[in-house]
């Protein structure tokens, strides 16, 4: 009796220390700084189907129960590192992994006891279940993960900025003409969930129901400051992109005035808001990811507000602040660069469960009401503290 007990137990042990392992390498946990359980779906069907070459000569029971064990190891051993790391389990994508892992270990199992009368044939098949499980799991995963879009008929929120976001693939007339806008991947990928109005003034004011979005601007003339303010204290919303120091990629002579400003150019609308944009960090060119309210966003080089209004929500060592301003809300940034593609898009493009961050999620969010919301939102590995 302590000897069979024994060997299911060694197996299932080792099979789940195998599927931990292969989720946290081959899955993206350590790669993309996560520890989504559901992260291991893409690579059940290996380690399923050595559980069941491993024991295709015990009885059924016996391999009822050290699968049941298997994945029984596996929900405990990712359940206490989403609470250790990350300060969740995250129930739901354990209770996904649970029975897709019961799945793939019924159909391992049927392949090994499959009496074909080619002895290639149960090989192959296994092979295909490996690959197929694989790209399939991580097709159900992007769309587990891929954010809700703005309902139909949503106001478009209004965006001003002065980063090269339309017309970003050349400076070219001609190249442009030939090849289409060729819009930077930041705002495809917000009209993708939601109507954008991309404006070059602000002097006939911001339309009535729009949210409003400032990205670095260049210098803003003062009825547009003024049409900022009165949209916000009159009840609107907005999210303002202020950066101290902007490494945005510029792609023409220094000087040019089609670059990005170089600093922020918002310090007339900060300082009527009781703001202060502290210089950027001289000693700090490198990418940070900080967490706002369970949203990653990686920064670069991002200042903080020195000065905040007492009754601001200060966010990641201050450097995102959400005010209320009026009747309206400003949620406050002190970097641009978090809109540069690089630092937010999937590793794959179109898997959303494989993104380095939830920028354009959060934004989204903010701009349009039930947008960027997922059946399944990412379990990021909590950021480090300042």
């Amino acid at each position: 009796m302590t000897t069979i007990s024994r060997r299911p137990m060694g197996r299932a042990v080792s099979i789940a220390a195998l599927t931990v392992l292969l989720a946290w390498v081959g899955g993206g946990q350590t790669l993309l700084d996560r520890i989504d359980p559901a992260l291991a779906l893409p690579m059940l069907a290996l380690p399923m189907l050595l559980l069941a070459i491993w024991q295709r000569g015990e009885g059924a029971a016996l391999r009822r129960f050290t699968l049941l064990t298997v994945l029984a190891i596996l929900a405990a051993v990712q359940a206490l590192l989403g609470l250790a790391l990350a300060g969740s389990a995250g129930w739901v994508q354990l209770a996904l992994v649970f029975v897709a892992g019961a799945t793939a270990g019924w159909v391992a199992d049927r392949l090994v006891h499959w009496r074909s009368r080619a002895r290639w044939l149960p090989w192959f098949a296994g092979l295909v279940l490996v690959i197929g499980w694989f790209a399939a799991a991580h097709m159900l995963l992007a769309a587990l993960y891929r954010p809700a879009a703005a309902s139909a008929g949503a106001p478009a929120a209004t965006m001003l900025t002065g980063l090269p976001l339309r017309w970003s693939g050349s400076g070219d007339i001609a190249a442009i003409i030939a090849d289409g806008a060729g819009d930077d991947p930041a705002l495809a990928r917000l009209e993708s969930l939601g109507p954008v109005s991309l404006v070059d003034s602000l002097v006939e004011g911001v339309p009535p129901g729009s949210a409003l979005l400032v990205a670095h601007p260049r210098a803003l003339a003062p009825q547009e400051l003024v049409a900022i303010d009165a949209f916000v204290r009159g009840g609107g919303k907005a999210v303002v992109l202020a950066d101290a120091l902007s490494g945005w990629p510029a792609r023409h002579p220094l000087g040019d005035p089609r670059n990005p400003p170089i600093t922020s150019l918002l310090t007339p609308l900060l300082d009527h808001w009781g703001v202060t944009l502290g210089a950027a960090p001289v000693d700090d060119n490198g990418v940070r990811s900080v967490d706002v309210g369970g949203a990653r966003l990686r920064l670069s080089s991002a200042g903080a507000f020195e000065r905040l209004p007492p009754k601001c929500d200060a966010f990641a060592g201050r450097r995102i602040a959400r005010c209320p301003i009026g009747a309206g809300e400003a949620w406050l940034v002190g970097d641009a660069d978090l809109l540069f593609a690089p630092l937010w898009s999937p590793v794959v493009p179109g898997a959303d469960h494989l993104r380095r961050a939830d920028t354009i999620e959060w934004l989204a969010a903010r701009l349009w009401p039930g947008a960027g919301v997922a059946a399944l939102e990412p379990l990021w590995i909590r950021a480090r503290a300042d």
